[in-house]
């Protein structure tokens, strides 16, 4: 009911579609299999803020990136980041300032994405420029900001760089600041931080980002192969081929009779 697919496997050389054969891979994959939630459909959906697939029935969830979405429920449980009893999902983080040091396309990009649809004001770092994500629109930095500014008026670091040698200094993590790092290296010095008052420090977020993904695996089988989908789907109409030139001609017929009536009057 599922498909991953563990990247890279090409890399990042570009195809005669001028995108990588990873991207192609990657957009090839059905949004009903796609338990990773990075197929095209998935990623529009995202980056549009559109949260269902059924609209206005509303009841098919869109599936959301996994290590992504890692994050978001664990600073859902860690104090001081989320307002839950904001009725409007897009007012939950309304205030906090977020700096996402990443922007790859499997977890920083889409992260500032998600939390910026909630209402943060999201810094996405990477190692060319910053970018900031506010009520749905992305804005390159030219003012002269930096990291440093960046992450001195957070109340929330994220660091996933995939390198051993990249250290955030702790010196610009204020008081009280949630600090999650989603690298597989540690990107801060752990004593350090956690001499600062208030820190709250998540280390490692690969076990969620497996409930995560069983969680996707669970929403593709309720949206698209259980039997009351499967009933559903056999039962909704078949509009055939001459079923669509028909009603073609009928439009074209009943604007000619309209217009024509318009002009003789």
């Amino acid at each position: 009911h599922g498909i991953i697919v563990y990247y890279p496997i090409f890399g990042q050389v570009e195809s005669f579609s001028g995108l990588s054969h990873d991207d192609y891979l990657r957009d090839t994959i059905s949004h009903k299999c796609d338990v990773e939630g990075l197929c095209h459909l998935y990623r529009t959906n995202l980056y549009r803020n559109v949260r269902f697939l059924d609209y206005p029935r509303n009841e098919h969830k869109c599936l959301l990136p996994c290590t992504a979405l890692s994050v978001m429920k664990l600073l859902e449980h860690s104090p001081g980041c989320y307002d839950s009893t904001a009725l409007s999902h897009t007012k939950r983080m309304k205030d906090r300032i977020v700096t996402v040091i990443n922007r790859s396309e499997i977890v920083g990009r889409p992260l500032a994405a998600m939390l910026a649809n909630d209402g943060a004001t999201v810094y996405s770092v990477d190692i060319n420029n910053i970018y900031k994500f506010q009520d749905g629109k992305l804005q390159q930095c030219t003012d002269g900001t930096t990291v440093e500014n960046c992450v001195r008026k957070s109340s929330i670091v994220i660091t996933g760089v995939p390198t051993k040698e990249y250290r955030l200094p702790t010196e610009w993590i204020q008081p009280n600041t949630t600090v999650v790092n989603v690298a597989s290296f540690k990107n801060v010095d752990e004593e350090s931080l956690l001499k600062i008052p208030g820190v709250v420090y998540i280390p490692q977020v690969g076990k969620v980002t497996v409930a995560m993904l069983e969680r996707n695996l669970v929403r593709l089988f309720e949206n698209f192969h259980n039997n009351r989908y499967l009933k559903e789907e056999k039962a909704a109409p078949i509009i055939s081929a001459s079923n669509t030139n028909a009603m073609q001609v009928y439009i074209a017929v009943a604007i000619t009779i309209i217009l024509g009536i318009q002009l003789s009057s």
